[in-house]
């Protein structure tokens, strides 16, 4: 894109970045993996807003990001105020 005058790397830029902007806007999943020993449907069906899962990961273990099923990096858990957030630490 070097090579091209200025005036159409400019437009070729601006193009770009409403495509970028409408993409935005798709709907993705993002899945975070936490393994749990000994759970089973059993315990699935039971759960409730608010329940609190018990995991042997330690909490600076690596747990993988997914976005659509591809996976997107590795990340960890950190408590932010009275909440459980998951900070980015690797992308894929």
């Amino acid at each position: 894109m070097a090579s091209l005058p200025l005036a159409t790397r400019q437009v070729a830029t601006v193009i770009a970045e409403e495509v970028w902007e409408d993409a935005g806007r798709l709907p993705c999943k993002l899945t975070i993996d936490l393994p749990l020993q000994h759970f089973c449907v059993h315990d699935l069906l039971r759960l409730e807003r608010g329940a609190i899962l018990q995991s042997r990961i330690d909490n600076s273990a690596q747990v993988p990001v997914s976005v659509n099923k591809c996976l997107l990096g590795w990340a960890e858990f950190e408590v932010v105020d009275d909440r459980v957030a998951v900070r980015m630490t690797e992308l894929a």
